[in-house]
């Protein structure tokens, strides 16, 4: 299917379902596994660089783990406590547990099958896996010298009896269980040895120039059991990896709320075991050992014949050689930015700029704060941190603007899942330069993505604003597209300072000007639009809708969209991940089309346009971009803003650029089916399919021009041949 086809093609018509019934929604955990299996193919996609294809494969691990100590505990704890109310597709905790039990293993199984055949790829490409039997004399020495400096301090072998009981292990915490024997007397051992995170996974072998030779760390460990454990020998063994229950659970009346995430961080630690993955052959009895000890039953436990722990492999990629990676990317500095001598200020007072990223640099972001931080003029910062780095230069310049007298105030969210414990350091070390930290409220977490800066301009002050799709993460920016819209409209500035208002003071914002809000009335705004759609296709006119989103399972505003299907509005997603539109079903749906695109990048950034009655693109449309996604906890359980673009240029560059890329994408799409199966978008007879990525690493942004203008910068109102 091309990007044309897309738009405009007749789906076969599947089994009748009822159109008030749950069967109208997919499953949101199927169709998350559904996307997991899309990145999986990418690891077997032949024009992705080999080592790249390996990255997905641990990427797919990763994504699958957490889906576990996430949402299935979740579903667990439900089904434990008896609950049966169904989920908006019409299943039980208990039957959905069932049905991902039965997908996530053939995921695990393929998973396996994929990672042989790159294996035997990179030995072709001079990359080589070892085991015990592959080692040369001169090997055995290196791994003698090796293991003594760098493996065994850090070890803790520990024998398992009635004076040493099991000990606890992690989430994610990988371990060879061992049984032991000694020859001298015949007296047996059982035995645990734990594989600490901070020792690299697999050791890199002397070899020729051109090569490389990697023996992974269990290997070793098996070679040095008498070492370890002196007189012994392995009569038997296995390794296991283990997750836990992630969720976290924080008492709403906490006096502290920092100590009382502390606290909760270190019960999530010691969470109950979802799944346990053990290599397969395992001696009975050691398994049986694991399995008690850890108290799960059999359906917790997944045998593996390949390698556990694939998300290590991303230490292979990491030395890949060059030619077995993507081709190197530098992100574009706007030329705005340079005509202005890197100055933001006066590149934003010229007109709003949308900066595509990775495509545009995030350093501009952090140009901007920076820049704040040192102007005699700037007299105030805000700032929402919802996930950022450890060594954030974000938060650097928050610091730096609180330590030369500035008024700095910082938004951290304590509930971003997994940088919890990241975001106390950060917000100490704010607290400290003496910025002052709000955490938010207690029932709905921080999400949306906005920075402002008041800076005195004569006898004025003028708000700079900046809203994102992404959060303010410098290493997460390289990798997911997301949009910044920097503006010093006035109306958006506030806008802004009333968000921050209503953060940090519980003032519920009023006459909100160009921006909407969750949860006090983005969900009822997007639904009216929709319907607002659905009446111009019922007076005759052009209808259209395109929305661009990381997940979409929000019930009222799927029903919303099934009205506007059958009103006659052509409706366009762009969903990366979890989709619970069922599309092109005839009385239902016949005028939804949704595709996914997985690739380079991780497509994250948030974008709805509607034609208004006058169809897309149009210069008449209304375009927004968002920091939420189209799911119950975002658009009513999260503060987060839909952002109305104004701009003609910006909006040109949202639909006849972003949008319409995205659209005619084949090279990296996948259509989904009215059944819930993704098909991939077929480029038979294409010599060089239409990349979106690789458009818009050649493309720099419509509002990003500077002197030269942007007439010269192609816009994609038709799809590419």
């Amino acid at each position: 299917m091309s990007g044309a086809d897309f738009l405009t093609a007749d789906y076969p018509e599947p089994v009748e379902i009822e159109a008030e019934g749950p069967a109208r929604f997919f499953n949101r955990e199927l169709s998350w596994l559904a996307f997991n299996w899309r990145v999986l193919d990418e690891a077997q996609n032949p024009r992705v660089p080999l080592m790249e294809r390996v990255r997905f494969l641990g990427i797919s691990s990763t994504n699958l783990d957490e889906f576990y100590t996430v949402r299935v505990a979740g579903l667990r704890e439900l089904a434990n406590a008896g609950n049966r109310t169904p989920s908006s597709d019409g299943r039980t905790p208990e039957e959905q547990l069932v049905l991902i039990n039965l997908n996530a293993r053939a995921l695990i199984n393929k998973q396996d099958e994929v990672w042989e055949a790159l294996k035997d790829e990179m030995e072709t490409s001079g990359i080589w896996l070892l085991d015990a039997a592959d080692l040369t004399d001169e090997d055995r020495t290196f791994l003698d010298s090796y293991f003594m400096s760098n493996v065994f301090p850090v070890l803790s072998p520990l024998a398992i009896d009635p004076a040493h009981p099991f000990p606890f292990i992690p989430n994610a915490g990988f371990s060879l269980a061992l049984q032991l024997e000694r020859p001298s007397d015949g007296r047996t051992l059982q035995a645990l040895l734990p594989i600490p995170a901070q020792i690299e996974r697999f050791i890199s072998m002397p070899c020729e120039a051109g090569q490389q030779r990697y023996l992974p760390m269990e290997q070793l460990l098996m070679l040095k059991i008498r070492e370890m454990f002196p007189g012994y020998e392995a009569t038997g063994h296995c390794a296991f990896r283990l997750l836990r229950d992630s969720d976290l659970e924080v008492e709403e009346e906490a006096e502290d709320l920092v100590r009382e995430f502390e606290v909760a961080l270190k019960r999530r630690r010691r969470g109950e075991v979802v799944r346990l993955k053990v290599s397969s052959g395992a001696p009975p009895k050691l398994r049986n050992l694991v399995m008690k000890s850890l108290e799960v039953t059999e359906t917790d436990v997944v045998e593996i014949s390949g390698m556990i722990g694939l998300a290590d492999l991303a230490e292979l990629v990491s030395a890949a050689p060059p030619d077995l990676l993507w081709p190197p990317f530098s992100p574009r500095v706007p030329e705005r930015v340079q005509d202005n001598d890197g100055d933001m200020f006066a590149a934003i007072r010229q007109k709003d700029m949308l900066l595509h990223h990775p495509y545009e640099s995030f350093d501009m972001v952090i140009r901007f704060l920076a820049q704040a931080a040192r102007d005699p003029d700037v007299v105030a910062i805000k700032q929402t941190l919802y996930r950022t780095s450890n060594e954030s230069p974000i938060v650097d310049a928050l610091c730096e603007a609180a330590e030369n007298g500035k008024s700095v105030t910082a938004l951290v969210e304590l509930k971003a899942r997994f940088d919890e414990a990241a975001n106390i350091r950060q917000s100490r070390k704010l607290e400290r330069s003496g910025a002052h930290v709000v955490y938010g409220f207690i029932n709905y977490k921080t999400h949306a993505k906005i920075s402002t800066v008041v800076r005195r301009e004569g006898n004025t002050l003028v708000t700079y604003t900046h809203y994102g799709t992404g959060n303010y993460h410098p290493i997460t920016a390289r990798i997911y597209t997301d949009l910044s819209l920097f503006t010093c409209d006035p109306a958006l500035g506030r806008d802004a300072t009333k968000v921050f208002n209503y953060i940090g003071g519980y003032a519920q914002p009023e006459h909100l000007e160009n921006l909407y809000l969750s949860p006090t009335g983005m969900k009822q705004k997007l639904i009216k639009m929709i319907d607002k759609e659905a009446d111009y296709a019922a007076e005759g006119k052009p209808a259209e809708i395109w929305a661009k989103m990381n997940a979409v399972v929000e019930a009222d505003v799927i029903d919303a969209l099934y009205r506007a299907s059958q009103a006659g509005v052509k409706i366009s997603l762009v969903v990366r991940g979890i989709c619970a539109v069922r599309p092109g079903i005839k009385g239902l749906s016949e005028n939804i089309r949704v595709k996914s695109i997985v690739g380079r990048f991780l497509e994250h950034s948030r974008i709805v346009c509607f034609g208004n009655g006058h169809g897309l693109p149009s210069k008449k449309a209304k375009v927004y971009m968002s920091s939420a996604d189209w799911m119950g906890r975002n658009l009513n359980r999260r503060v987060e803003t839909l952002v109305e673009i104004t701009n003609k240029t910006v909006q040109a560059q949202v639909m006849s650029q972003i949008m319409a890329a995205n659209l005619a994408d084949t090279a990296q799409s996948w259509v989904l089916s009215p059944d819930g199966s993704y098909v991939r978008a077929d480029v038979e007879g294409q010599d060089n399919p239409f990349n979106c990525h690789r458009f818009f690493m050649e493309n720099p942004s419509l509002s990003g021009r500077g002197s030269a203008g942007a007439g010269d910068v192609p816009e994609l109102t038709h799809t590419p041949d």
